[in-house]
């Protein structure tokens, strides 16, 4: 046997006890950044997405689509602006999302999952009230004073209802979910695909959230990738942010694992996107390759 047979041969017996141990479980799987975009990356994810079906572990992919919708919003003359890290949404922006998230991005993962043997459904929180939601307000502090901002029709989850998502993972499908909410007036709302994902892994008590980034995970410096966390725990988290070490977009997605941690997952990871098959690296090796986040 040559040593590249060896080294498939060991890499498969590591994953070995980590495919035993998640049997049956949920893994809800935020997918986004530069592996939305990148025609390879999409492949990889795809092709992980599916190993993890047929190893017997149940897949759930919630998806953003941030570059894609700032590039359909600069094309119709409208300039992208966040606060916090959450995109200031009126109505027109509204419609782009919609448009961008559901119409073309979902699609585009269900063909992929499919391309690879996959048994995938589109779904947005519009669907069967998957993802109940309401206005979200938001604040920010100005010249020491709290100031109430208004982000347009931007939501945040009331409630997930969880029994469209049971139902397809029993029939052994792989659900696909943008985050658009939708309130009881049948109302839509632009959601952060970060705190969806975060709060659908609570909802169905998911073991484990992977959160695919552009980034390695945290690092105590973002340009040095010696500096990476392997693990850190929720007061840990809080510390850093306290300290600055996390700050703009990367805030919303360690909200997002702590709400989940705070709901029963047993554990967050976030990895990086640009490097192959980061989530079977992730899930199926001792060592992993991003940030983990526990509970304390």
């Amino acid at each position: 046997m040559n040593i590249d047979n060896s080294l498939k041969a060991e890499i498969l017996t590591e994953a070995l006890p980590y495919i035993c141990k998640f049997q049956d479980q949920k893994i809800v799987i935020k997918y986004g950044g530069h592996a939305m975009v990148n025609k390879e990356a999409k492949n990889w994810v795809a092709k992980d997405v599916v190993l993890l079906r047929f190893v017997g572990l149940n897949p759930v992919v919630v998806h953003g689509g941030g570059p894609e919708i700032d590039a359909a919003m600069k094309k119709m003359g409208k300039q992208p602006e966040f606060i916090h890290g959450l995109r200031v949404t009126d109505e027109e922006t509204l419609d782009i999302v919609k448009m961008i998230l559901t119409g073309k991005i979902n699609g585009d993962i269900v063909s992929k999952l499919g391309k690879y043997g996959g048994k995938a459904i589109g779904l947005s929180g519009k669907s069967g009230y998957l993802i109940e939601a309401r206005k979200k307000i938001q604040y920010i502090i100005k010249d020491n004073e709290k100031i109430e901002v208004d982000l347009g029709r931007v939501g945040e989850v009331e409630r997930i209802n969880t029994e469209l998502i049971d139902l397809l993972l029993e029939k052994k499908y792989i659900p696909v979910i943008s985050p658009i909410g939708i309130d009881s007036k049948g109302e839509a709302f632009n959601l952060n695909a970060d705190i969806v994902a975060g709060d659908i892994a609570g909802a169905i008590n998911a073991k484990k959230l992977i959160m695919i980034t552009d980034v390695n995970g945290i690092m105590e410096d973002v340009k040095d990738p010696s500096t990476l966390f392997k693990k850190l725990t929720i007061s840990e988290i809080e510390e850093l942010i306290n300290k600055g070490v996390i700050s703009g977009g990367m805030i919303p997605k360690v909200e997002a694992c702590i709400n989940a941690l705070n709901k029963g997952v047993e554990s967050v990871h976030i990895i990086n996107g640009k490097i192959p098959h980061s989530i079977l690296l992730e899930i199926f090796t001792e060592k992993g390759i991003g940030t983990m986040v526990v509970r304390d």
